[in-house]
């Protein structure tokens, strides 16, 4: 443990997280690294044992009262040693006194109650082949032709804290797809689909119901050309995994949402994907 020496990725280096997770079976999207550095870039952290990277995690400080912890893998080889605990700690310990999200594997709940987080509810990864809508709905646009503000505050009720910069560069990065749908002027729908190692995954999903997510899901696989398709879903909105069963995707994966302490109230009935388990 003695030899473990801890420090920040810089930006450029954020790319060796995301290929651990992939490595994982994790399946990032192409161009994460570039966004995931945007919202915090102290918030990377790698552990080295004579200059080799051992561990990792992230712990990414949204604002001054909210962070979100993901990215916590230590080597095989290296586990079981104290790597983990030990860079863990530096992850806490960053965000100081903000309340801390996560989504960890259903297995490591029980230490990660050690740390003070609680089960807030599951989230379910669905996959499958879906193909492109033939006729795909002619009322959704492109999200970038919608007022930010619109998005800025329509995120707000389903996330808990601004992530502004994050959601510009995650809407605008090249191979995402964004769209959108009105309904009197007001924004009722709005979603994203990016490529990933493993086919596409479209998060956020954000619906003021399933007609209406339905609705943006079919224009981001008209402009994908359908394929495999990965969609992060809270197991506690019924909607959003008829949604995804009616797709005809299948659950391949499950995580515990957890928090260190209370947020503010969030419309998770409106969220019908989650952008990503890594930042929130």
């Amino acid at each position: 443990m003695s030899d473990l020496q801890i420090r920040n990725l810089n930006a450029s280096e954020i790319a060796v997280a995301v290929d651990w997770a992939a490595a994982e079976g994790w399946n990032p999207g192409l161009s994460d690294a570039a966004c995931f550095a945007i919202p915090d870039a102290k918030g990377f952290f790698v552990g080295e044992i004579d200059g080799e990277p051992v561990a990792i995690v992230s712990c990414v400080n949204y604002d001054d009262r909210f962070a979100f912890l993901g990215f916590y893998i230590v080597r095989s080889g290296y586990r079981g040693a104290g790597h983990g605990l030990r860079i863990w700690n530096a992850a806490i310990a960053h965000a100081g006194a903000r309340v801390i999200g996560l989504d960890g594997v259903v297995a490591q709940q029980d230490n990660y109650r050690k740390s003070g987080f609680r089960l807030a509810y599951a989230n379910i990864r669905y996959g499958g082949i879906v193909a492109a809508p033939q006729t795909p709905p002619t009322d959704v646009v492109a999200l970038n032709k919608i007022p930010f503000a619109l998005i800025e505050a329509d995120d707000a009720t389903v996330f808990p804290a601004p992530r502004n910069a994050f959601l510009r560069a995650w809407i605008n990065m090249p191979g995402h797809i964004g769209r959108a749908l009105l309904r009197d002027g007001k924004l009722a729908a709005w979603g994203v689909i990016r490529p990933c190692r493993t086919g596409w995954k479209i998060g956020p999903l954000v619906a003021d119901d399933r007609m209406a997510a339905d609705a943006i899901v079919q224009a981001l696989l008209a402009s994908a050309g359908g394929g495999e398709i990965f969609l992060d879903v809270p197991a506690v909105n019924h909607d959003a995994l008829a949604l995804a069963e009616q797709l005809g995707l299948k659950p391949v994966f499950e995580t515990a949402r957890m928090y260190t302490g209370p947020i503010a109230p969030l419309r998770i009935d409106r969220v019908f994907g989650v952008t990503s388990f890594e930042l929130g």
